[in-house]
Formats: C-alpha cells, sequence, structure tokens
C-alpha cells in the first residue's frame, strides 16, 4: 500500500484545511485508515480513523466536533476536514493503513497497529 498526503500549509486560527491522502495498492474500502499527527519534541498521536467494513468512524478528543475523515471509495482517497483550527494543531500530519479491523480503541488508536505510512504534509495555525 502507497499513501501520498496532500493539502497541508498555513493558516490562521479559526481556519479551515483539508488533507487528501491517495492510495494505491489496495482498496481503501478493504483496510483500515487512520490520520495520526506529530507535533516537535512530542509523540505521533492518534487523529481520526475510519474502519474499512462499515466506516465507522472514531475521533481523538482534541478533534471530535472540529474534524472529519471521510474516504471517497471511487478516488480511492481519504480525507481529512479540518475545521475551527487552532495553534495547538500545528504538526505534521501522517494517513497510515492497517490490515486490520480492530474494533477496539486502544488498538486501532496506536500508531504501531498500522502497517503503512505516507510521508506526511505540514499544518501549521498561527495565532
Amino acid at each position: 500500500v502507497q499513501l501520498v498526503e496532500s493539502g497541508g500549509g498555513l493558516v490562521q486560527a479559526g481556519g479551515s484545511l483539508r488533507l487528501s491522502c491517495a492510495a494505491s495498492g489496495r482498496t481503501l474500502s478493504t483496510i483500515r485508515m487512520g490520520w495520526f499527527r506529530q507535533a516537535p519534541g512530542k509523540e505521533r498521536e492518534f487523529v481520526a480513523t475510519i474502519r474499512s467494513s462499515d466506516a465507522n468512524t472514531d475521533y481523538a478528543d482534541s478533534a471530535k466536533g472540529r474534524f472529519t475523515i471521510s474516504r471517497d471509495n471511487a478516488k480511492n482517497t481519504l480525507y481529512l476536514q479540518m475545521n475551527n483550527l487552532k495553534p495547538e494543531d500545528t504538526a505534521v500530519y501522517y494517513c497510515a493503513a492497517s490490515e486490520n479491523a480492530y474494533y477496539f480503541r486502544s488498538y486501532y488508536s496506536a500508531a504501531s497497529r498500522y502497517e503503512y505510512w505516507g510521508q506526511g504534509t505540514q499544518v501549521t495555525v498561527s495565532s
């Protein structure tokens, strides 16, 4: 599975961005997908995920109500719509894919459970 992110950039607090992750090698509807982020000096953290079978989604508390994960099966592309961005959202954002469906949050929110990663896209939110 190859993953290529795009859509990052510089935005003012309160603004919006939509990240994209183009996948090849597998159909998105057959694999669990997730978004993670990593700020300087911090560990990579879970942002959102979408399950393969039924497109069930889940979010980190920091993302709930502001971010939306979705996929376009026809384009084989994953998205992360980010609204009301805050300076603390500044990070490199990665999309990731896992061969396992995982039904427990402790599993699908762990970066170590994902086998495939994109190169990341920088998101910078100015105050």
